[in-house]
């Protein structure tokens, strides 16, 4: 009876464990989705309000000799060119997936995604995402992504 009993309450510890987890991997999952919604309506309000601070952000691409470049820039500047993108150009991230982990109040995205301008292909790559939660929201901390013409699937 007393096993029954030990393996009864670790099985319901799992359970709650496994369902705070999927809670939290579905509330960063929103929290991108947000970001990309705010993001394609070139809101810049609303992506400041999505990350904490002025991050860094880096992007890693291969140059026309065949070497890897890494870009830096902070996240105030890309909120800038993104709202200076003239309203009668369209663009558009479209996101192929979503690999989450969380622990505790940290979190990582791994978000494979197709860039489109003008309703052409321009690029694809994945973007990682670290974030934070404070007071029971996820703001990003860290975003860096890979970019490339070829071999996107």
């Amino acid at each position: 009876m007393k096993n029954f009993l030990i393996i009864t309450a670790l099985c319901i510890g799992l359970n709650s464990y496994s369902q705070k987890s999927e809670n939290e991997n579905e509330n960063v999952k929103q929290a991108i989705i947000s970001f990309f919604d705010a993001l394609h309506k070139q809101d810049s309000t609303a992506l400041k309000s999505m990350a904490k601070g002025n991050i860094k952000m880096q992007s890693i691409s291969v140059n026309k000799d065949g070497e890897t470049v890494l870009q830096e820039r902070n996240y105030d500047d890309f909120v800038k060119n993104i709202t200076s993108i003239p309203k009668d150009r369209s663009f558009e991230e479209k996101l192929l997936g979503f690999t989450i982990n969380v622990d505790g109040n940290m979190a990582n995205a791994w978000t494979p995604y197709e860039f489109w301008y003008n309703g052409k292909f321009s690029h694809c790559g994945v973007n990682s995402f670290q974030l934070i939660k404070k007071e029971d929201t996820w703001k990003i901390i860290y975003l860096v992504d890979t970019r490339r013409r070829d071999d996107c699937q």
